[in-house]
């Protein structure tokens, strides 16, 4: 352990882990550099924003048996948001890096520079990489800025640091390659895992965060649009951004006050089944909309509504309504794993592929934990087991898998207390007439011998042909009314 004394204001600095190589003070907020047994002053640091991350320095908690310590932080920021890089020092004096984005939590330990390594330019969501003998799949490729840090550090960092990473999974594995050094990338291996699953001790509780932040993080509260005053329900700390479904302001909810990031002139009206603000009891859990979406197929027919709803105990959901009917649908934090393209494997089902295409959002309202505008398009590759699905959605800097199951009307009423349509079928009758259709149309095939000589093989050729694309055209036209 270091000792020694602020070089700005003279308070006591006291370094845990041997790897540091600065610090910031916790009193003066000077960042100091460490060379050797003294400490230099490098000007301030930017501080990090106060927000709803439950984890502090000082932190503790278990990975793969080994207790370990919370001695530093940073935070990146980039287009769509920002995440906490929390810098950990085990028991046994090696350390590794826990993360926190969007509600998920990573632990990771460094492998210095892979065999493999490629150049991050060449690297895209989804595209495999070999790492620790298994197959990761690209599953986020960004850069971002650091934007402030706390405590100990075990690289220099401050205004202008840039960080490149991208991140894989391989079912619950999880691995980053990050080439912020330079063009040669340190391979991190870990898992995705929970704070609780790390049993970890001394984070913040509600009433700090609420002191720092403003509000209860994770429970469901209400926003009041800067700009026109609607209210929007939201979650602190996990819906980090909001667009006013009155005014179409788009406001950064990461911060206590709400920023606006972009102002609307006009917003569409649209009418939805669910609206923001519905509420279903689910699983006996209370459920709430808190944001809604429209989405179309690029360059084809298809049009659907996407309803993320939220709870405190277990976070995300989705309702899909489509003209099929209704879907419930969830973000996979274990990941499937594909034998080859045509193929996905998860939970022991396998899933084959049944069609892909590029969806647009057309409208978008509410609060969502990425973000999210009018026009964000996005790959979707679909797979199909009986009545689920599986999809895998990615854009130039993302890969998610959802997992989709049919929901009744009946059932929807049931949680939403709205009653809405049944998907069309085809009905008994429609049935009975594309029969007698059949019966008539083989009827008729019978008697060509009986009228035509020598053209009697192609005609009945002809009415064959008929015979078989006649019905399917009248259950495609008439089988979905009653």
């Amino acid at each position: 352990m270091f000792h020694a004394n602020c070089p700005a204001c003279g308070a006591p600095v006291e370094l845990k882990s041997a790897a540091a190589v600065m610090t910031v003070c916790s009193f003066c907020k000077s960042t100091l550099l460490r060379d050797g047994q003294t400490l230099s002053d490098i000007g301030k640091m930017s501080a990090v924003l106060e927000d709803y991350a439950r984890v502090q320095i000082g932190t503790t908690g278990r990975y793969k048996a080994k207790a370990f310590t919370v001695v530093g932080r940073i935070q990146l920021r980039y287009d769509a948001g920002f995440w906490n890089e929390w810098y950990v020092l085990f028991d046994d004096g090696t350390d590794g890096w826990l993360a926190e984005a969007s509600g998920q939590v990573t632990m990771t330990l460094a492998h210095g520079t892979p065999a493999n390594a490629v150049a991050f330019e060449t690297l895209r969501p989804g595209q495999l990489y070999n790492a620790d003998g298994k197959p990761f799949t690209l599953s986020d490729v960004r850069e971002a800025d650091c934007t402030g840090g706390q405590g100990e550090l075990p690289f220099r960092v401050g205004a202008g640091w840039h960080a490149r990473v991208a991140d894989g999974r391989c079912e619950d594995a999880f691995m980053t390659l990050d080439y912020s050094d330079g063009t040669a990338p340190t391979l991190y291996l870990g898992e995705a895992t929970t704070l609780d699953a790390l049993k970890c001790q001394l984070l913040r509780t509600d009433a700090e965060i609420m002191e720092a932040a403003g509000r209860v993080p994770g429970k469901l509260t209400n926003l009041d649009c800067p700009q026109c005053g609607t209210s929007v329900p939201f979650s602190p700390g996990v819906t980090g951004h909001v667009l006013c479904p009155g005014c179409g302001a788009a406001i950064d909810a990461s911060t206590p006050r709400g920023d606006i990031i972009a102002r609307a002139r006009s917003v569409p009206k649209v009418v939805t089944t669910l609206e923001l603000g519905d509420k279903a009891l689910i699983d006996g859990l209370q459920w709430q909309v808190i944001g809604v979406m429209r989405r179309a197929v690029v360059n084809g027919e298809g049009e659907w509504f996407e309803y993320l709803l939220y709870t405190p105990k277990r976070g995300f959901m989705w309702m899909v309504e489509t003209d099929d009917g209704w879907f419930r649908a969830n973000v996979l934090a274990l990941w499937p794993t594909q034998p080859d393209s045509r193929k996905a494997l998860h939970g022991g089902t396998q899933f084959i592929r049944d069609e892909d295409y590029d969806a647009r959002v057309t409208y978008a309202a509410g609060a969502f934990n990425w973000r999210v505008q009018t026009g964000d398009q996005t790959h979707v590759v679909e797979y199909k087991a009986g009545q689920e699905s599986l999809a895998a959605e990615s854009d130039a800097h993302e890969l998610t898998w959802s997992k989709s199951t049919p929901v009744s009307a009946a059932q929807i009423k049931a949680w939403f207390g709205k009653v809405v349509a049944e998907p069309a079928k085809a009905s008994s009758s429609n049935i009975m007439t594309v029969a007698v259709v059949a019966c008539v149309l083989l009827g008729l095939l019978n008697l060509v011998p009986f009228f035509m000589a020598p053209g009697a093989v192609f005609s009945i050729t002809f009415f064959a042909a008929l015979l078989l694309i006649v019905p399917a055209w009248l259950v495609a036209k008439i089988g979905g009314g009653e």
